[in-house]
């Protein structure tokens, strides 16, 4: 796990080798282990090349220094992730003749790259994002994992092209100031979050997951060589006589090769189903005590510090717990934002910082239970979209004067019901898988927004362009593979566990287990009111029956109180006070009316109000 940069610009421009140690050192937490740098220029002179790496050291600690080269140096990759079939692929490019002089994964993938060209991605069993450098054809290769698990950050401007693992490298570029991205404010307020290849940066975007990236004569192409299996619709077709026992040796495999490596590592565990399946799985591949860390709130509603307390006895892990308060998320927030170069999407962002902090005092790398619900279908929501086409047949004058306004105006612990309803209510389906997780419909954000709302979305269509139409759960689970995953959760996984410097691996995300799970009619996922069926059956031999029967929480901070306790000066000082940078943004009366409903425990505005707050964060730090 590193980080890397790059950057491709004429030979009349600035000295490239100072700008890409710059680029690397803002991103120094990613990879404190290493450093090293390339240098190069186009055989005709017309460009010259930088690369720069960060490396946090996992596997082959002694050699696997980057950039790394094929035998000749020809081609050179800096690299940024983990390739998990590298010993498989390793011994069939040495049957093909590839000589290698290191144990490292990275190396694999300028041999594979030699051997199969751009498409040596598709061979690879990971989480990646590189850039290699091919000096026979003056080419830049990027790449980036099929579900977008590693970040890669592109910006044009004019004839330079820059790319690295965070926005703040591609901001250490000369005449790269930060301008905003007024056009995704809009899409921010609806996702909460800023759907790919868009950021809230004018002119920086994301190459999105499943992509290649082709630099040539100054001309950049890029493609995508991977969907997720769901956008289709199944096909129907022989499953395996034991589908339970079939999953658990896929998923079982999916672990034990995420535990490779060279240092100590551990297990984020939050004791629910997702983590406490993958330390059972865990255990079996490991002569000692596996390292499980916890997460927890002096809220005891919101703690699971006991359920996973229950796992960590079960399997006897040597188990850490941390708990953290409102306190903690003033004074991190500011800087969390720093890493993260967005706004903080979701407030267990800072836990999941805190506690990768702790974890690192002991570990270099975890496993932890990240896309589980997505590719299972884990979330009420999943459960709710198949109900959308009867909650429509329901004439439309009674669904809004009766249904809408009575559950709008149930209390707070009806939440689920109201995101329910609000979301059933939408009858264009793009708009509804945007609000089931979302702050606002887009026609509310407009009422809050004052600024113009530009004439098309930032996002790509792509997440909505499903053939399994026929199946509405395949459809959403699409939707947050496409959307959801990477652009909110892996990316925050991502930037929160590297800026302590620690590595996180999923293997509920692995491609080959997902296309597996694809593969299978969709009761194996959800069955009456039962979610991720195959993975609660298939754990029914290895968890505690409390784990197993336990209701579904879900990773929440207790905004919703802080906000109204403990937070509200600081939440009005920032939105409504004199050195607010956001606040001429919004309809002043819409404002205070959002504050006023949820300060007052009349509404639970606490995501729309954690929106704001960390965009007027955002502003503050960059502008």
């Amino acid at each position: 796990m590193c980080g890397l940069a790059g950057i491709i610009a004429p030979p009349d421009w600035h000295s490239v080798d100072p700008i890409i140690r710059s680029m690397a050192d803002v991103i120094a937490h990613r990879g404190p282990d290493d450093a090293g740098f390339l240098c190069a220029t186009t055989r005709d002179g017309a460009h010259r090349i930088g690369l720069a790496h960060r490396r946090l050291s996992i596997i082959d600690l002694s050699t696997g220094h980057q950039p790394l080269g094929n035998e000749d140096g020809s081609v050179q990759v800096v690299f940024n992730g983990e390739i998990y079939n590298f010993e498989i692929l390793r011994e069939e490019l040495i049957r093909q003749g590839h000589v290698f002089r290191t144990r490292s994964d990275t190396e694999t993938i300028v041999h594979a790259y030699e051997q199969w060209g751009t498409s040596c991605v598709t061979r690879f069993r990971g989480m990646f994002a590189f850039a290699l450098w091919d000096a026979n054809r003056d080419r830049v290769f990027l790449a980036r994992d099929r579900f977008g698990k590693k970040p890669l950050f592109i910006r044009e401007h004019g004839n330079i092209l820059a790319f690295a693992s965070e926005i703040k490298a591609l901001l250490a570029v000369p005449g790269a100031e930060p301008k905003v991205n007024e056009a995704a404010i809009f899409d921010y307020f609806a996702y909460r979050y800023v759907p790919g290849p868009e950021t809230l940066f004018a002119g920086i975007r994301k190459l999105m997951p499943g992509s290649i990236a082709v630099w040539e004569s100054g001309t950049l192409r890029e493609e995508r060589y991977y969907l997720p299996p769901d956008r289709l619709a199944r096909t129907e077709g022989a499953l395996p006589v034991d589908v339970v026992g079939a999953f658990v040796e896929k998923l079982d495999e999916s672990v034990r090769i995420r535990m490779i490596s060279d240092v100590p590592f551990g297990a984020f565990l939050s004791g629910g189903i997702d983590s406490s399946a993958v330390v059972a799985l865990m255990s079996r591949h490991s002569n000692q005590p596996i390292k499980t860390f916890s997460v927890g709130f002096a809220e005891s509603a919101y703690s699971e510090l006991g359920y996973a307390k229950t796992i960590a006895d079960h399997f006897h892990t040597d188990h850490y717990e941390l708990t953290v308060s409102q306190s903690h998320l003033m004074d991190e927030l500011p800087g969390l934002v720093r890493y993260r170069d967005a706004p903080v999407a979701e407030p267990s962002d800072i836990p999941i910082y805190l506690l990768s902090k702790e974890a690192r005092k002991t570990v270099k790398m975890v496993l932890t239970g990240e896309g589980s619900d997505e590719f299972l279908g884990g979330y009420p929501k999943h459960s709710a979209e198949r109900l959308a086409n009867i909650y429509q047949s329901v004439p439309k004058g009674l669904r809004r004067t009766l249904i809408e306004p009575a559950v709008h105006a149930l209390p707070y612990r009806f939440r689920r019901i109201k995101t329910a309803v609000a979301a059933l209510a939408l009858e264009d389906r793009r708009a509804r898988m945007i609000r089931w997780f979302g702050s606002l419909a887009p026609g509310d954000v407009e009422g809050l927004l004052q600024i113009p709302r530009p004439a098309i979305s930032c996002g790509s269509s792509l997440p909505f362009d499903v053939q399994s139409t026929n199946s509405p759960l395949r459809a959403i689970m699409y939707f947050d593979q496409m959307s959801w995953l990477p652009d909110n959760l892996l990316e925050r996984g991502d930037r929160m566990t590297m800026a302590a410097s620690i590595e996180a691996r999923m293997p509920f995300m692995d491609h080959e287990l997902a296309g597996f799970i694809s593969a299978l009619p969709d009761k194996w996922r959800i069955r009456g009111r039962t979610s991720k069926y195959v993975l609660r059956q298939a754990m029914t031999r290895l968890l505690p029956r409390a784990i197993l029967d336990r209701p579904k929480v879900g990773f929440r901070v207790p905004v919703n109180e802080w906000f109204r306790g403990p937070m509200q000066g600081y939440l009005r000082e920032h939105l409504q006070g004199s050195s607010s940078r956001t606040r001429d943004l919004y309809r002043q009366d819409r404002l205070a009316k959002v504050l006023d409903e949820h300060v007052g425990g009349h509404q639970n505005h606490e995501k729309l109000l954690w929106s704001m707050l960390n965009l007027e964060i955002w502003y503050r730090e960059y502008f």
